[in-house]
C-alpha cells in the first residue's frame, strides 16, 4: 500500500469557531491566528494505492465552484486536484473509488467539476464510485438550519444522477487494506477511513479530529452540531488509536500531518509526530 496526502488549498477560519468553548488564552498556545482571529488551514486529501489495485481518493477539498461564495474563507493555494493527481502517476479516469469524510463544501468541492461544453457540473472521477454515508446524505438533501451554507448540491447531485453513489449505512470494508467507519457528532454518518500500511493502521480522522490541537476530549469545534456526541465519538477514535498505536492524518491542521497519540492520567496528548517524505507516509524502519 502506498499512502500519499495532498494538500488542496488553504483556507481561514475563525479561531472561536475552530475550538468552541475553549478560551483564545489556552488554544492560542497550540495553534496560531493572525491579528483578526483567523486560523488558517488546509484542505487535506488522500492518495491511496492498494496492493489490490485500488486507486482511492479521500476527500477533495474546496474546488473552485464555489469561490465567490465562500468568499469570506479567504482561499489561497488551491490546486488542480486532476493536475496533482498527474503528477502521481495517476489519471483521473485511473481512480477507482473516492470517499468523502462529509459533504460540507472544504471537503468535497471537487468530486464535480464544470463541463467547459455545457458548463453544468459533472463527476470529476467518471469511473469511481463515490462512497458517503447514507445519513450524511440525506443530512445534505435535507439539512439541519446550522449546516446548509455548508451544502452546495452541485457537489454531488450530478454524481448520484450518474449511479455512482455508494451510500454507507454500516461500517465496512472497501477493500481488504481499507475500511470505512461511521462517527456522528461534527455532522451526521461522517466517514473516517482506516487503512493498514506497513507502518501500522493509518486513520484519516476527517473532522472528528481536524487539527493536532484538537486531540483533548474536550477542545470540540462551534461547527459541530452535535457537541455531546462529537465527545464521545473523538474519545472512541482516540482509545483505539492509543491502544493500536495509530496513525492519525489531520485533515485541516497546517502545520501537523499527522501523528501518534499518547494518554497520560486520562488526558490524550499528540505523541510522535510522523515526517513526511514528499507527501508519503515512510515504510517502518
Amino acid at each position: 500500500m502506498k499512502i500519499e496526502l495532498i494538500e488542496s488549498g488553504y483556507f481561514l477560519a475563525d479561531g472561536g469557531a475552530m475550538f468552541g468553548a475553549i478560551p483564545k488564552a489556552a488554544w492560542k498556545r497550540r495553534y496560531p491566528c493572525n491579528d483578526e482571529n483567523q486560523c488558517r488551514l488546509t484542505m487535506r486529501c488522500v492518495l491511496v494505492r492498494t496492493g489490490c489495485g485500488r486507486v482511492i481518493l479521500v476527500d477533495t477539498g474546496a474546488g473552485n465552484k464555489q469561490l465567490k461564495a465562500l468568499s469570506y474563507y479567504k482561499f489561497s493555494e488551491l490546486i488542480d486536484l486532476e493536475e496533482a493527481l498527474l503528477k502521481k502517476g495517476v489519471t483521473a479516469d485511473m481512480v477507482t473509488d473516492v470517499v468523502l469524510s462529509h459533504l460540507h463544501f472544504d471537503h468535497c468541492g471537487y468530486a464535480t467539476v464544470k463541463d467547459p461544453s455545457s458548463h453544468s457540473a459533472r463527476p470529476a472521477f467518471p469511473n469511481a464510485t463515490y462512497w458517503v454515508g447514507e445519513t450524511q446524505w440525506n443530512n445534505f438533501i435535507h439539512p439541519t438550519p446550522l449546516e446548509a451554507d455548508a451544502y452546495f448540491p452541485e457537489n454531488l447531485l450530478p454524481v448520484e444522477e450518474s449511479g455512482k453513489l455508494s451510500l454507507v449505512s454500516e461500517d465496512t470494508y472497501l477493500c481488504q487494506e481499507v475500511s470505512l467507519r461511521l462517527y456522528n457528532g461534527h455532522t451526521p454518518g461522517q466517514l473516517a477511513v482506516y487503512m493498514n500500511h506497513p507502518s501500522g493502521t493509518v486513520v484519516f480522522a476527517g473532522d472528528v479530529i481536524p487539527l493536532a490541537a484538537s486531540v483533548s476530549a474536550e477542545w470540540i469545534s462551534a461547527y459541530d452540531t452535535y457537541p455531546v456526541i462529537s465527545y464521545h465519538e473523538k474519545v472512541r477514535m482516540l482509545e483505539e488509536a492509543v491502544l493500536q498505536n495509530q496513525i492519525l492524518i489531520y485533515c485541516h491542521d497546517a502545520y501537523t500531518a499527522c501523528s501518534t497519540i499518547k494518554k497520560i492520567n486520562n488526558f490524550y496528548r499528540v505523541d510522535k509526530k510522523i515526517a513526511l517524505q514528499d507527501g508519503e507516509l515512510p515504510q517502518c524502519q
